[in-house]
């Protein structure tokens, strides 16, 4: 099972390495719909590490 720190970061990776990658992304600088999806996976993993931290504490 992956922690929220390894999903956020895996999500993270993702999504650079389409922005790198993706000729509409980098080139025409217009997100795609891929790209707009994996920014939403990273911010969905960044919402439950904050929830997990808020949960310990």
């Amino acid at each position: 099972m992956t922690t929220p720190e390894d999903a956020l970061q895996e999500s993270r990776a993702a999504y650079e390495e389409h922005a790198r990658t993706c000729r509409q992304c980098h080139f025409d600088r217009s997100p795609c719909a891929v790209s707009k999806l994996l920014l939403r996976a990273y911010n969905n993993a960044r919402r439950a590490q904050v929830r997990a931290g808020s949960a310990v504490g």
